[in-house]
């Protein structure tokens, strides 16, 4: 391990209390000015440590900061060869992810950070993200032999698995809006959005990515205005280890799917959890909201709904977007 992880596992063996820098080097046998570096590092990187003179140091017993040892301590065996980065603020995770995909890298790096200073949503809509409160992630795949309609599922495959993640370690039900929005207690608290890239010349799928946004906790000051009243977040208060703990049942579950996805083995829960069966909704379409009533999701995730006048419409990911 480097310093700076060797130092915040002494702090996490004693969260809460002071530690003085001398204590600190003289256990880890590295220098003062050593410890100071590696505080200093750990404090830029969002976590809560107090400085006090002739008392050391302490690491805020509360403090839930995203880290790669956090994740992949709850990581499952299947999982190990993932390649979390976590960085304290990027653009974009999807934008950082695309990017390394460019540049060769292969399957299994996840961009995850603390905050987006341009976090995006479907149809080109910015998606809040403040620092501190949220999990932004996004998964690299590069899937073989999957047909255009499989590519389309990685969005389903992924709002199954974070439903689930999220009802484990929070204990609250979570349902899914289709086709991509998850909701607790009639709150958004995630949003997902997955880019595909096919070769120009070949016409073949040369990657796949899938950004998921997460309210874990709200934010300080609250939600703006223009949405509180449909956001929500997934745990009340924050808690030591929750964020990594959520991100990490997120990448267990979405792997252990990945790994049949041409199956859709979840595709009778992503069904079950569908909040919008049986609700009249407003379809936006083509500039117009109309008024449809849903009758159900099919076996390729279309979501099948009723007009006033009788005719029946099967809606595809991409073509509407569906207000309640």
């Amino acid at each position: 391990m480097s310093t700076k992880d060797t130092v915040l596992a002494l702090f996490e063996k004693n969260k809460g209390f002071f530690i003085s820098g001398e204590r600190i080097a003289e256990e880890l046998n590295i220098s003062r000015t050593a410890v100071w570096k590696a505080v200093k590092k750990l404090q830029s990187e969002g976590y809560e440590i107090s400085a006090v003179t002739n008392r050391g140091y302490c690491l805020d017993k509360e403090s839930d900061v995203l880290t790669v040892r956090g994740i992949r301590s709850h990581l499952d065996e299947n999982c190990k060869a993932l390649r979390p980065e976590v960085f304290v603020r990027v653009d974009s995770t999807n934008t950082k992810c695309i990017e390394k995909a460019e540049n060769g890298e292969p399957e299994g790096y996840v961009a995850v950070s603390g905050s987006q200073s341009a976090g995006r949503g479907r149809r080109g809509k910015a998606f809040f993200s403040p620092a501190e409160s949220g999990i932004y992630m996004s998964i690299l795949f590069r899937p073989e032999g999957l047909t255009e309609n499989q590519v389309l599922h990685f969005t389903t495959m992924t709002a199954t698995a974070v439903s689930e993640a999220i009802e484990t370690i929070s204990g609250k039900k979570a349902e899914i809006k289709w086709v991509n929005d998850i909701f607790i207690n009639g709150k958004k608290v995630c949003g997902i959005l997955s880019e595909a890239s096919y070769g120009i010349h070949t016409g073949k799928l040369e990657y796949v990515v899938v950004g998921i946004g997460i309210n874990a906790y709200e934010p300080s000051g609250g939600f703006p205005s223009a949405i509180a009243d449909i956001a929500g977040s997934v745990f009340d208060e924050p808690s030591t280890g929750l964020k990594n703990r959520l991100a990490a049942e997120i990448l267990n579950r979405m792997m252990a799917y990945y790994q049949h996805l041409s199956e859709a083995p979840y595709s009778e829960e992503y069904i079950r959890r569908s909040m919008v069966t049986g609700k009249d909704v407003m379809v936006h379409k083509d500039k117009e909201m109309i008024p449809a009533h849903v009758l159900g999701i099919d076996e390729e995730f279309g979501l099948k709904v009723r007009y006033e006048d009788g005719s029946v419409e099967i809606l595809r990911s991409g073509e509407v977007s569906i207000r309640i």
